[in-house]
């Protein structure tokens, strides 16, 4: 899928890595495929590059070489995966977190405010569970819970106050 997403720091990543030809290396966040793409031209025929993505439009991405396989799980299961692979170590681990410019400019992802669209926020399009059913569901105290790890105090009782009060205006 072309223009899915544009790899950020490129370069960087690719230089931290110190890719060796023969090398075994995963790419947790595969998404548009960009950093993989790029890590394929170092490796040599022995070379090895797992990508992990949970997102089924990642599939449309994955390129055809015979030294890359797509793993289709959250990248929380690397462990995992990689065992039922039988790979037992590797050389490097690429993590570009984040949303991806393709998951933010597609209106029916619900991860933007820039397009009239459901709230969705799902990486996994089978989850079923959205954004939108989880402020209309929880309370105020879970959603501050939720928000524990990303905001400060302060923020996060306004954004679960803001929120609860957003979904009951929309019920009435």
């Amino acid at each position: 899928m072309e223009g899915y997403h544009k790899p950020v720091m490129l370069s960087e990543c690719l230089e931290a890595l110190d890719i060796k030809e023969n090398g075994t290396y995963v790419d947790v966040t595969f998404g548009g495929g960009g950093h993989s793409k790029e890590i394929l031209k170092f490796l040599g025929t022995q070379g090895r590059l797992y990508g992990f993505d949970q997102d089924s439009d990642a599939l449309q991405n994955v390129p055809k070489d015979e030294r890359f396989k797509l793993l289709p799980y959250n990248f929380s299961f690397l462990s995992q995966g990689l065992r039922l692979e039988g790979q037992k170590a590797v050389d490097g681990i690429l993590a570009d977190l984040g949303v991806s410019s393709f998951q933010l400019d597609t209106a029916e992802r619900g991860f933007s405010f820039r397009f009239d669209a459901k709230l969705d926020m799902r990486m996994n399009q089978s989850a079923e569970i959205t954004a939108a059913d989880i402020i209309a569901t929880y309370s105020e105290i879970e959603l501050q819970k939720s928000f524990r790890s990303i905001w400060r105090s302060k923020e996060r009782q306004n954004v679960s106050s803001i929120n609860q009060q957003s979904a009951s205006t929309k019920k009435n």
